[in-house]
Formats: structure tokens, C-alpha cells, sequence
């Protein structure tokens, strides 16, 4: 493995770079989690080929051409368009494929581009930063743009389908499941009455009815389980995940790592289980015991990556 002093060298350039793009006229920033840690479990190595299945605004990915240094392959695949916009114009490496896709169809995509084998997959789950700070895509509690939490805007049902016409009992089960809110039962109530006298159409209107209903508890916004929820339903983010890291894990070569960075219990839940179950069949061995988080300083300077975790493994 690469020593940490290697990796402080050869990414010093990006150590204060948060990472820029521009969403609808907005320039968001972005500062990536985990970046040391994240290459140091990685551990690329020129020539080999390597995927960050959610390459975002490519922060992780800058950092880890840097280690390529020109060699080898770095594809990166995001189920976003703007996502892939953004990194294609800050990546302008030579040996950079990118690729749209959800989890479920990487294995299709890398085999229609002749890619029979990996040396290592990095995985970011959750919604990005920018997904989140873009009001058009109805991910934050303030944006009055129509409800949609969908990360790929071309396909699927969208956060307004799931707000204003899902029955009582299925709202309720997903927010209790995925959102693992205490307040579920009241908050759908809230919900269903009023969408009997008008649609919910914002983030922004439904906030206010979850806040009305659920009222503040501490510094975690009442509507964050619940948005939580409604935004794993709308883009099937858990099987996805399942899915996903089966398939990579497959394709993978002998030494090859599998890279997990999760932000909520159900994430890493998965993860852990199925990291565990890659060692348990004798094909793979973990990387660390407890999943890395990040610094006292990376969260202080970052406090969006405080929820983080990283697993991995290695295959046998």
C-alpha cells in the first residue's frame, strides 16, 4: 500500500480545492471526503484500471488520475448528465472514459467497452453536494422548484408522484423504513390532508408541512428523514447499491479493491453485510476492522463529511 506521505505529495494540489461547477447559472462548491483515506484504501497504481462509479464533480477522481500519472484508465460513471457535464470539463486527462449509469447497469456499460477486469472501484454514495445546493432538482428543504429528488432526470417517478399519490400505508412504510423516522405516522398524516386540498408541489411546501407537524427537535431539520426517504424510493438507492457493488465486486481482479464511502445507517448497513459476506465465501479479506471516518479538522473544515464512513475490501 502507498504510504500516506506519498499520497500527502502527490495530492497537495488538491488539498484546498473544493472542487467547482456550475448548475443553472449557480457555481457550487464541492470539497471531496475522505481523499487521503480514499487513496490510501484504494491504493492506484499506474496502469491498472480503475472505477469511480459516482464520479460526481470529480474530486475523488482528480485525485486519483494524479496517482495514474497518465497511465492506465479511469472510468467514471454517474446516473446524473449534470454530474457528468461537470467532471468531463474538469477532466481532460486522455485516460478518462465516461460513462452514464445507475449501479444495476455498470457490469453492461464496462462490458461494452471491452472491460473484463478492474484494479479497483471507488463508490460515493448518496446525493451530491451539488444536487443538493441546485434548487431546480427539489433535493433541498428551501427550494420552491417542483418536487422531483431524482438523479436522473431522464427516467422514473419523481418525489412529487411519491408525495402526492402514494397510499397512506406505503408513504408510512417507506418513511419508517427509510427514513427510520419515529415521527412517520404523523408526518404522513400531515401530509395526506393537505394534499386532499392541494397538491404539494415544492420541497419548500412540503417542508413546512412536515415542520408544522413534527416541530423542531435540536439542529437536524424535521424533514430530513423524511426527504431521506422519499428520495431512496424515488431513485431505488438501496437495491441499486446491492446491485452495484455485486457486480464490481465480480469484476474485479486478484488484488483489486472494492471502496465504499456511506453517509446514513442503511448505506452502510448494506455494505458492511455484504463486505463481510465477500470475506465469509473466502473471496476477499477487509481492509480496515471499523470503517474510517473523517478528522476532527477534515469536519470542521468540511461539515458535510461528518456522517461519513469508509469500508473496503480486497479480493483474494
Amino acid at each position: 500500500m502507498i504510504s500516506m506521505i506519498a499520497i500527502k505529495k502527490q495530492i497537495s494540489p488538491l488539498s484546498n480545492d473544493k472542487g467547482t461547477g456550475l448548475v443553472s447559472g449557480q457555481v457550487i462548491y464541492h470539497r471531496p471526503v475522505l481523499v487521503r483515506e480514499v487513496l490510501s484504501m484504494l491504493d492506484p497504481t499506474r496502469g491498472g484500471i480503475y472505477l469511480d462509479a459516482t464520479v460526481g464533480m470529480a474530486g475523488h477522481a482528480m485525485a486519483i488520475l494524479e496517482l495514474l500519472d497518465g497511465k492506465g484508465l479511469l472510468i467514471c460513471a454517474d446516473r446524473d448528465e449534470d454530474a457528468l457535464r461537470i467532471s468531463t470539463e474538469r477532466l481532460r486527462a486522455k485516460n478518462v472514459i465516461f460513462v452514464k449509469s445507475k449501479f444495476s447497469e455498470l457490469l453492461l456499460k464496462l462490458d461494452s467497452l471491452g472491460i473484463s477486469g478492474l484494479d479497483g472501484a471507488l463508490f460515493d454514495l448518496g446525493v451530491s453536494f451539488y444536487q443538493l445546493k441546485s434548487d431546480e432538482r427539489g433535493f433541498g428543504f428551501s427550494s420552491e422548484a417542483r418536487l422531483d429528488m431524482r438523479m436522473d432526470r431522464s427516467s422514473g417517478i419523481t418525489a412529487w408522484d411519491v408525495v402526492n399519490t402514494y397510499p397512506e400505508e406505503r408513504l408510512l412504510r417507506i418513511i419508517k423504513e427509510y427514513g427510520e423516522e419515529p415521527m412517520a405516522r404523523l408526518i404522513v398524516r400531515a401530509i395526506l390532508r393537505q394534499r386532499n386540498r392541494s397538491p404539494i408541489n415544492s420541497p419548500k411546501e412540503l417542508a413546512e408541512v412536515i415542520e408544522k407537524a413534527a416541530g423542531r427537535r435540536g439542529r437536524l431539520h424535521p424533514a430530513t428523514r423524511t426527504f431521506q426517504a422519499i428520495r431512496i424510493e424515488v431513485n431505488n438507492e438501496l437495491e441499486e447499491i446491492r446491485n452495484g457493488l455485486s457486480s464490481v465486486f465480480e469484476l474485479l481482479n486478484k488484488d483489486g479493491r472494492l471502496v465504499v464511502i456511506s453517509y446514513h445507517s442503511l448505506e452502510d448497513r448494506i455494505v458492511k453485510h455484504m463486505m463481510r459476506e465477500f470475506v465469509k465465501r473466502g473471496e476477499a479479506e477487509l481492509l480496515t476492522k471499523k470503517p474510517l471516518t473523517p478528522s476532527d479538522e477534515e469536519i470542521k473544515e468540511n461539515p458535510s463529511s461528518r456522517s461519513a464512513k469508509l469500508r473496503g475490501v480486497k479480493k483474494l
